[in-house]
């Protein structure tokens, strides 16, 4: 493990007589003292006086490096590499965290490591962009495996020009950054300055090499403990972020733009208990329920309607839960609404059901189709029997109302697991250690002609977090009212 103390100056630049290095092309600031052209299209940068320039780089206190001990899930992250190593002998392995993306113009969007990246490091919302995860093959048969460096930029003393200068990466801009002596020890991984990491042709690189990309998405199917207990925590955090929606129904309801209002309400509590969300809220309520993927979130919570809340707190290790509750916004179902909602419980329910260690992944769906299938079948919506309908090649009218397919692998992305193999994945066995959502649901559009008026406007999911151990399935997020009489009894103990 390598360790750096605060004299250690590798990889920094000295000031140049300008005051900014001119070869740093990170930079977005104009270099110190230079005149800004009249035809200058760049208004907010501004030159530095002789007088900054002698005195920025003193009368600072001393910054003592304390090396913290390694984090919890570092031991685990070792783990994860030493199976990648194994998988890949001889061959150098690089797995980049990526860079910051602009949102507009000189504004980035909060910056989030590549999942594989903070997967294998254990460096997850406190990740620096572009750092660099490096598997360098050792020589020799005597010593096989892998030598593993952390490339990152670390932090530039007051006696760099960045420091001030850069608001890309200037600790007077955005903070203090990490030193390699602080990053080894957290990690537990040798580190080194991104400015000594060489590339090479014959690198193999996640998201451009295929069986890299697919062996670290697999690596992910089977969750160890610490990630199993950040699932939980996640969904914990996220059934206290459910619980302030439904505090504040009154005012949502009284908002033009109440979805806006949920989203904001659960925004709030991913951020103070958790580090963001895992995606992007959905508030659909009323119609809008019916659009799967509904993030626009601009429209009113109107009592008579159902409201489908579908979120997920992710944690500062990047790990999210990804919970979905459908609540009648007056406190009570109506009678068709109901109907509805025990039609997808019934189908979530078959799924749990089917879920057995060895079962297939595909199992799931079967079971919450076929629930589906009966059901709208037996209100006259089929155009061919239930048993037709579920004919795979000749069938599936009822996915006209349930298009979306029932479970997906859930972790450090809430789609976890993507990059890997359709025989490990959807026509995969269920194993323990597994993480899963079960999210049956059931939409009908407004302009639906094939269902009567009443039914036109409905949608309904609900979904869960699962977990398979050798035991059976365990419902991780059981504790948020799921049942039609627990959901109005929930309405109506926090909206009172």
């Amino acid at each position: 493990m390598s360790t750096t103390d605060e004299s250690d100056t590798t990889g920094t630049t000295e000031l140049a007589p300008s005051g900014i290095p001119p070869e740093d092309p990170g930079s977005r600031e104009l270099a110190p003292g230079s005149e800004i052209p009249a035809n200058s299209t760049v208004n907010r940068r501004q030159g530095f006086g002789d007088g900054f320039l002698s005195t920025i780089s003193t009368g600072w206190a001393q910054r003592p490096e304390i090396l913290p001990p390694a984090r919890e899930q570092a031991v685990f992250a070792a783990l994860r590499r030493a199976a990648v190593s194994a998988a890949f002998p001889g061959k150098r392995l690089v797995v980049p965290a990526g860079p910051s993306k602009v949102r507009s113009n000189d504004t980035d969007y909060p910056f989030r490591a590549h999942s594989a990246f903070a997967h294998l490091t254990a460096w997850a919302g406190d990740a620096v962009p572009d750092s660099v995860l490096v598997f360098d093959p050792r020589d020799g048969e005597d010593e096989p495996g892998h030598d593993v460096t952390l490339y990152f930029r670390e932090r530039a003393d007051r006696t760099t020009a960045e420091f001030y200068a850069n608001p890309s990466i200037g600790e007077f801009w955005i903070g203090p950054r990490p030193a390699r002596g602080g990053v080894a020890a957290d990690l537990g991984l040798d580190t080194a300055h991104i400015d000594s990491f060489a590339a090479s042709d014959d690198d193999l690189v996640v998201d451009e090499d295929a069986d890299l990309t697919r062996f670290v998405s697999e690596l992910r199917l089977r969750k160890d403990e610490y990630e199993i207990a950040q699932m939980q925590l996640a969904i914990e955090v996220t059934a206290d972020g459910f619980d302030d929606i439904v505090a504040d129904l009154p005012r949502i309801i009284a908002h033009p733009r109440g979805e806006r209002l949920v989203e904001g309400i659960f925004h709030q509590r991913a951020r103070s208990d958790g580090n963001w969300e895992g995606y992007d809220t959905i508030a659909a309520s009323g119609p809008h329920a019916c659009y799967l993927h509904w993030t626009r979130n601009d429209g009113a919570v109107a009592p008579g309607d159902l409201i489908l809340i579908d979120a997920g707190v992710e944690l500062d290790s990047l790990y999210t839960a990804d919970i979905t509750r459908t609540i009648p916004v007056g406190g009570t179902f109506t009678e068709v609404q109901r109907r509805v909602y025990e039609a997808v419980l019934e189908a979530a329910d078959a799924a749990f059901a089917a879920a057995k260690p060895g079962a297939l992944f595909s199992d799931l769906n079967a079971a919450a189709w076929s629930v589906i299938a009966h059901r709208i079948e037996e209100w006259g919506f089929l155009p061919v029997s239930a048993e037709a309908s579920l004919d795979p090649t000749t069938g599936h009218h009822h996915r006209r109302w349930m298009v979306h397919g029932t479970s997906h692998h859930l972790g450090i992305d809430v789609h976890d697991c993507a990059q890997a193999r359709r025989e490990l994945y959807a026509g995969g066995t269920l194993e323990p250690g597994m993480v899963f959502t079960i999210e049956p649901g059931l939409y009908f559009q407004i302009d639906d002609l094939m269902v009567p008026e009443q039914y036109r406007g409905i949608g309904v999911r609900i979904e869960d977090d699962i977990l398979m151990t050798a035991d059976g399935p365990v419902n991780l997020s059981s504790a948020i009212p799921r049942t039609a009489d627990d959901v109005e009894a929930w309405v109506a103990r926090r909206s009172s």
